[in-house]
């Protein structure tokens, strides 16, 4: 059960991020999120601990036809190996600002040897072609939202009260913008970026092939049959993770356009999810401002990213901590002694 961020502190708060010793709303969005940090938690002295991001990676069926994507599916697991072997940005930055960081394995279409820090949650080789059939079954979606939930609830267990996702899969902007339209009622045409690296031949492409789909699949009935028939597993995965994580009273960093489609399909499901997020960016991917807007929310970041793997969520994650700990050490001016006069 999910229940919508307490407001009972909002005033105590508040007045204690006004005696600060600073003019009121100086420190800017810093105090939005000393605010909502201190609401979810329901205290004047919120603590961040062992902060985390989980890269979800996944196969998307649609491309193995190459007609969305410029970079062959093989590429997801090449990448995988890279974030196991220390060599990605997500992994450089988790490094610098001491991160938790897990690579989760939900349905990449490779075998991977056992490694330490890989977790097997593949529910299959890869979703299904969504040119000819859903991209996955209600069971399998429902496996997949279970997984996600099931990775931040062991996290939470070993003392995780913040948390970041991040995304590798090859296609999966156009299954991102699949449900962006659904979900926000936008033609097609808008939700569709560039993804990694497209032409403007193969934007044209990318745009008739997505149309097509949402002609095979115009009337999803639910927010769960939308994610099955145009997600992918990494992008469920990441909506069960979500709704686990607000379920849990966690702080929710939000990455970029695949990250916030999956928060789509979780505010969907549960619309109290979203007092829990805080959006690190915005991308530079087409579609994801009007994602934001839609959810009617302001990113702490605007840095012309569109990289994914979480690492607008890793770059974020010490902003928020500078925000609380500006809340719990910053000086009122009372306790410095000085003259706290409104002009």
């Amino acid at each position: 059960m999910i229940t919508p961020v307490s407001t009972l502190l909002k005033e105590a708060l508040q007045e204690k991020i006004d005696q600060k010793t600073k003019p009121p709303g100086s420190l800017g969005k810093l105090e939005q999120i000393a605010l909502q940090a201190g609401l979810i938690q329901e205290t004047l002295q919120p603590e961040l601990r062992k902060p985390a991001i989980i890269v979800f990676a996944g196969d998307h069926g649609i491309a193995a036809e190459g007609l969305v994507n410029p970079f062959p599916q093989a590429v997801t697991a090449q990448m995988v190996y890279n974030f196991l072997n220390g060599g990605a940005a997500i992994n450089v930055f988790c490094r610098h600002q001491q991160l938790d960081l897990k690579i989760i394995d939900a349905g990449v279409n490779h075998l991977f040897p056992s490694h330490p820090q890989l977790r097997d949650r593949k529910i299959a080789m890869g979703t299904a072609n969504y040119l000819h059939q859903p991209a996955m079954s209600l069971d399998q979606c429902r496996l997949a939202l279970a997984a996600g939930g099931e990775e931040v609830l062991a996290l939470h267990e070993q003392g995780c009260n913040i948390i970041g996702f991040g995304e590798m899969g090859i296609g999966n902007t156009s299954a991102a913008a699949l449900l962006m339209s659904f979900f926000t009622g936008s033609p097609i045409d808008q939700c569709i970026g560039a993804g990694t690296g497209s032409n403007a031949q193969q934007l044209e492409q990318k745009k008739a092939v997505l149309r097509k789909v949402q002609v095979f699949h115009p009337n999803p009935n639910s927010p769960i049959q939308a994610l099955a028939t145009f997600g992918g597993f990494e992008i469920a995965m990441i909506c069960g993770a979500i709704i686990k994580a607000a379920e849990l009273k966690m702080m929710i960093v939000i990455d970029g356009f695949i990250v916030s489609a999956a928060l789509l399909a979780a505010a969907a499901i549960h619309p109290e999810v979203t007092g829990y997020c805080v959006f690190a960016h915005c991308s530079d991917e087409k579609g994801h401002q009007a994602m934001l807007k839609h959810l009617n929310v302001s990113p702490l970041l605007q840095l012309d990213m569109r990289l994914g793997e979480g690492t607008g969520a890793a770059l974020a994650i010490p902003l928020i901590q500078q925000s609380v700990a500006f809340l719990n050490n910053m000086a009122s001016f009372n306790s410095a002694q000085v003259s706290n006069r409104t002009l």
